[in-house]
């Protein structure tokens, strides 16, 4: 089987991009709902003034030569191509870290901490970056076969890492990324130094919990087991869908420019932070588009919820714990709690922040950024 690693460039036919305008154009838009506000979704005022932005003021040519600006490749794993960024410091010293997104995220996550994590003030910081797309998402798709769950991610980064050379390193993910980082240091615990994610590693609690297990919690891990439990109650229905009908669900949203824009966007307000705040006030709105973008152009939809959800193996099954030293991160918005997250990882660092939301990289690249320095300083 070949190994082959090979160059790569996003390079879009203009008659793509004309085909989309035309759809944007010719939008039948539904009825606004009473209120028109987040209770029922996407609101149709929001949504159609970001669609005007996109149709008139988004420059996708823009976008395509700043992300072709990083150096991309491609190289076909256990039969799947896959797509990713290998950017080298300049520092020779630099230690290797293969950064991991989520859904509905994509590579772009991590173009703001590039920079500070290859070219950092202090040269002892520095990293060698490898920041895969995920099976199934933008140009690692479509996918060819079933069973991509996190054990067989992290046996392909695994993979990917040795063909780059790199013998020893670090992982670090959010999301989807905070599963497979994790899973990568059991699949080679020889090889990865330490796992750093945002959100936390899991495991999530066994709800519901007795009294008695409540009364042992702190404040802040007592709102995060209520904002779980919300969670379950009121935001799951994505959850259902795109695990047992992601290919219904394409149809959709790889027809339907805007389709695929208000489903994305729903999480992006539900999962910043503050909550009440329009996402597009947290994150650039270009930087949105962008992502969509990756769906759309890819036309991967259908395969990124396959991926994500619709897995044989439970995402939640209990693991072994690696012994691989472990640090979380944990925003404002997200729901980790360390006394659980112990039961099957090795944690060595933990941080609680009273602001940011679920997309760290893009809501706060600095303070990510430098949790990611600080807890690999001990482990280069």
């Amino acid at each position: 089987m070949s190994e082959q690693i090979t160059p790569f460039r996003i390079e879009i036919p203009q008659h793509r991009l004309d085909d989309l305008r035309r759809r944007l154009d010719a939008t039948c838009w539904p009825a606004a709902l009473p209120g028109d506000d987040w209770s029922t979704g996407v609101p149709v005022g929001w949504l159609r003034d970001l669609v005007d932005h996109w149709r008139t003021g988004y420059d996708w040519r823009a976008a395509e030569a700043r992300l072709n600006a990083f150096p991309q490749f491609t190289t076909v794993i256990d039969g799947q191509r896959i797509h990713f960024l290998h950017v080298r410091s300049p520092h020779p010293d630099a230690f290797p870290l293969v950064l991991t997104h989520g859904w509905p995220g994509s590579f772009t996550e991590f173009l703001d901490l590039i920079g500070p994590l290859t070219e950092p003030d202090d040269p002892a910081d520095a990293f060698h970056l490898v920041i895969p797309s995920l099976p199934g998402f933008g140009f690692s798709g479509p996918t060819t076969d079933a069973g991509w769950d996190t054990d067989r991610i992290a046996r392909t980064w695994a993979e990917l890492m040795r063909r780059l050379g790199y013998d020893r390193y670090g992982a670090h993910g959010g999301d989807i990324g905070a599963a497979v980082s994790p899973q990568l240091g059991r699949v080679a615990p020889d090889r990865v130094a330490g796992v750093h994610v945002n959100g936390g590693p899991g495991p999530l609690p066994p709800l519901p919990l007795s009294d008695e297990d409540l009364a042992t919690l702190s404040d802040l891990e007592r709102d995060r087991i209520a904002r779980i439990e919300a969670f379950m109650n009121e935001e799951f229905g994505y959850i259902a869908i795109q695990s047992t009908r992601p290919q219904t669900l394409a149809y959709g949203l790889t027809d339907s420019p805007v389709g695929q824009l208000a489903w994305l966007m729903d999480k992006f307000r539900e999962w910043t932070h503050p909550r009440e705040a329009l996402p597009d006030k947290i994150i650039d709105r270009d930087w949105l588009l962008t992502n969509t973008m990756i769906y759309w152009l890819t036309g991967t939809a259908g395969t990124a919820a396959y991926v994500g959800y619709a897995q044989e193996s439970a995402w939640g099954a209990a693991q072994s714990n690696s012994g691989v030293p472990t640090a979380a991160i944990v925003f404002a918005h997200d729901v980790g709690i360390r006394r659980y997250a112990e039961t099957e990882n090795t944690i060595t660092r933990w941080t609680d922040i009273d602001r940011g939301g679920h997309f760290a990289a893009v809501e706060e690249p600095e303070t990510l950024t430098e949790d990611i320095r600080a807890f690999f300083r001990e482990l280069r």
